[in-house]
């Protein structure tokens, strides 16, 4: 499942998460918790989430930044990366074995933050103008906050490929990468899955390219409207995650 917009809402529980997730723990059910933010490390989602009663185990979050460090080890064990962005990133491609440098990195890897350097993207197109690989955490080009969007990862690349002429690879969703990695991290088929998420064109387009059956929550980006503007459609919409208390086994039975 998705987190902001799912299981919180600006930094408050969205009705019936709390008890969601208590019933797939007491039913042994495996999930995973994934986002495309990769400002924070696992342990510090986990401790935002306590602090709003959302009791989520580390090992049950799978970010963006996770999942990039993952791809980028596996593509290239022990490389070297130049990152734009904060200790979610960071912490995880160092646990992965990657040298953070600015000397003629492997990869510039771009990712979310709360402050975006000139200097910071100054430098990255420079590196990726001399033949660095362009790698993204993830697409979304705005986030949402009190005070309306703020530009994400996916604009910062926009102007970073505006100015190479290089596109970036991202990682995240909607890339079905980031879905398989997640279902191999629990042990869990496509076929026997479900993708809960608010967005139609990151949850549900990445679980369905994934092979898994979707479930769009009203409590987020996409409404009831919008779902109409898409070529391709959930499985199921239910005005919240609540609508799945007591239904965790059997999701789309009537």
């Amino acid at each position: 499942m998705d987190m902001d917009g799912v299981l919180v809402y600006e930094d408050s529980i969205v009705p019936g998460a709390d008890e969601f997730i208590e019933e797939l723990k007491s039913n042994n059910t495996p999930f995973a918790v994934i986002t495309n933010n990769s400002i924070r490390t696992p342990r510090d989602l986990r401790a935002r989430m306590l602090a709003i009663g959302l009791d989520i185990p580390e090992e049950s979050i799978w970010t963006s930044g996770l999942a990039t460090a993952t791809f980028l080890s596996d593509q290239r064990p022990g490389g070297t990366a130049y990152t734009v962005g904060e200790s979610g990133l960071t912490s995880a491609l160092h646990e992965a074995g990657y040298i953070l440098t600015e000397s003629d990195p492997d990869y510039v890897v771009v990712g979310e933050t709360r402050m975006y350097s000139f200097e910071a993207i100054t430098k990255a197109i420079q590196l990726i103008a001399k033949g660095s690989r362009f790698i993204a955490t993830n697409p979304d080009a705005s986030g949402p906050s009190p005070n309306g969007p703020l530009p994400a990862t996916g604009s910062v690349c926009a102007l970073i490929s505006n100015a190479t002429e290089k596109d970036p690879y991202f990682v995240g969703k909607p890339n079905p990468l980031m879905m398989r990695t997640a279902l191999r991290k629990i042990g869990a088929h496509s076929g026997h899955t479900v993708m809960i998420g608010d967005r139609m064109d990151t949850d549900i387009i990445g679980g369905l390219e994934s092979g898994m059956k979707t479930v769009l929550v009203l409590t987020g980006i996409s409404t009831k409207e919008s779902i109409e503007t898409y070529p391709y459609r959930p499985t199921t919409v239910m005005n919240s995650i609540a609508g799945l208390v007591g239904r965790t086994q059997h999701p789309f039975d009537d």
